[in-house]
């Protein structure tokens, strides 16, 4: 996966964009549209400030005012506030400034409120509230402007107005102090905010593992199955849309497993259809051909012996029970060889049906060399089998079994020297081939292609002492062209190895 296409970059880049678009845009408010809101909530602070004084100073009540509430109002909002009492006295009508509060303010303050209550109370005509400056907000009672400091080079807020008892207030606001704050909080804002969108990037890169781990994961899940291997599950642990896409992909798998499975019968079923329908009438007549012949024998013993029996040939008893165990012996024999040629004829003929299914095949050799130990013990036979991890294959289970069981007990049958048999499997590209060896005599070169054909025997003596009949290696030939798989045969220096092949978990022979 290209990491320009990565939904964990894209989105770790949304959210970062996302970050620094609402920081940016706060800064650009903050430039912008701050300074003025700061303006409107200084103005009303004035205002309070105004009708905090009118109240405290216009009461009619005899005590004192109280003029600690005007000092904490100026303390917590950084004013100044002065109330005056304008004065006319003498023949010249001189203007006399009555400090109310602060009561004795010092000498660079007291000269200052004065300048300034010069220029809003008494213009040249004496009339009251002279509009000078840059007029931010007028009532009844008050003015309020932005006045430039030329002394002290800096701008305030100022209000002045009369209150009730007639007295004059003068509020002051450094509105310098405003901007400065303005300036520092967008600074720390830039700061923090470029702070805070590295910590983001950083911290939604490790949220977004959480989300793209298990999408990773079903996409590994999702290309096994494109190779037909359906061996793995997601493990759903949540109920959000990624538990239901796991659903979904295991609900696909097991479909897409059954399906291929039905695909790969009818397949094979058809292959076989088609192979086998021009050989049908050849082998019917190679059968009864060799049925006849395989037949004759016992058939011949069992009449010889039943005709001495009843001719009384021989009274002794233990002779008649000598004539009645051959006989019996030999129709065991025709019994088991005709169940055989039963199944070896179901298989040629097409009549038998293989499923295909999806099984490890570890698991299987180990069960049948389980359930055949006791043959070992008895015959003081040495196995050998070290595969331990498990290899999924695509065959009939039954089939396979039956093969292998058909091997091993040839190897028990035939094994001598060093009484050893050894199991293994060979991976390859498309196919798992399984072959059973045993130690013995081996079989000879021209003969190794004819030990596959029915009633075949290389040591008929050894075959017929161990009661074999010579079907058991046709039924494994049958048995691995029903699934279109190769079987065969060579010799070692020390034994001979029989082995078959089946299709791997990813083969992709429909």
């Amino acid at each position: 996966m290209r990491m320009k296409r990565s939904i964990r970059v894209r989105l770790v880049m949304m959210i970062a964009s996302l970050m620094l678009f609402t920081i940016l845009t706060c800064w650009l408010m903050n430039k912008t549209l701050l300074p003025a809101y700061y303006q409107y909530s200084k103005i009303t602070t004035l205002g309070n400030a105004y009708h905090l004084v009118n109240r405290v100073y216009s009461s009619n009540s005899s005590d004192s005012p109280d003029s600690l509430l005007v000092e904490e109002m100026a303390a917590k909002n950084n004013l100044g506030i002065y109330v005056v009492n304008i004065m006319r006295s003498g023949i010249m009508n001189e203007i006399l400034y009555q400090f109310i509060y602060p009561e004795n303010p010092d000498s660079t303050q007291k000269s200052q409120v004065e300048d300034r209550i010069k220029e809003y109370a008494l213009n040249d005509d004496g009339t009251l509230f002279g509009k000078k400056k840059i007029l931010l907000a007028v009532t009844s009672d008050y003015y309020i402007y932005k006045v430039y400091d030329q002394r002290l080079d800096s701008t305030y807020i100022e209000l002045f107005g009369n209150i009730d008892n007639g007295y004059y207030t003068y509020i002051r606001a450094n509105y310098e102090s405003m901007q400065a704050s303005i300036n520092i909080s967008n600074k720390f804002l830039g700061y923090i905010g470029f702070i805070l969108a590295m910590i983001g990037m950083v911290v939604t890169y490790i949220v977004s593992l959480y989300f793209t781990r298990p999408i990773l994961k079903l996409a590994d899940i999702a290309g096994k199955m494109s190779k037909l291997d359906f061996s793995e599950r997601y493990k759903v642990d949540s109920a959000d849309e990624i538990g239901v896409l796991g659903n979904s992909i295991n609900l696909l798998s097991d479909q897409l497993e059954h399906t291929i499975s039905e695909l790969k019968t009818a397949n094979n079923e058809l292959k076989l259809d088609i192979a086998k329908k021009e050989e049908v009438d050849e082998m019917r007549k190679e059968f009864l051909s060799n049925v006849s012949h395989e037949l004759k024998t016992p058939i011949a013993l069992i009449q010889g012996y039943a005709e001495g029996l009843k001719e009384n040939i021989n009274e002794n008893p233990e002779d008649r029970d000598f004539y009645c165990s051959v006989i019996i012996d030999e129709a065991n024999k025709m019994n088991h060889m005709v169940k055989k040629l039963l199944t070896l004829n179901q298989l040629e003929f097409g009549n038998d049906v293989v499923t295909f299914e999806h099984f490890d095949l570890t698991a299987l050799i180990k069960t049948v060399l389980n359930s055949t130990n006791i043959l070992f013990q008895q015959n003081e036979i040495t196995v050998r089998f070290d595969e331990t991890e498990s290899v999924y294959v695509w065959a009939d289970e039954y089939k396979v079994e039956e093969v292998l069981t058909n091997y091993i007990s040839n190897a028990v049958n035939h094994i001598d020297g060093k009484r050893e048999i050894r199991v293994s499997m060979q991976r390859k590209e498309n196919v798992v081939r399984v072959s059973v060896f045993n130690t013995g005599e081996l079989i000879p070169e021209e003969e190794l292609d004819k030990i596959w054909i029915k009633f075949y025997k290389v040591d008929k003596a050894r075959t017929r002492e161990y009661g074999g009949s010579g079907i058991g290696l046709s039924i494994v030939k049958a048995t691995m062209n029903s699934m279109n798989q190769e079987c065969g045969v060579k010799n070692h220096e020390d034994g001979v190895e029989f082995w078959f092949e089946v299709d791997r978990n990813n083969a992709t022979s429909i």
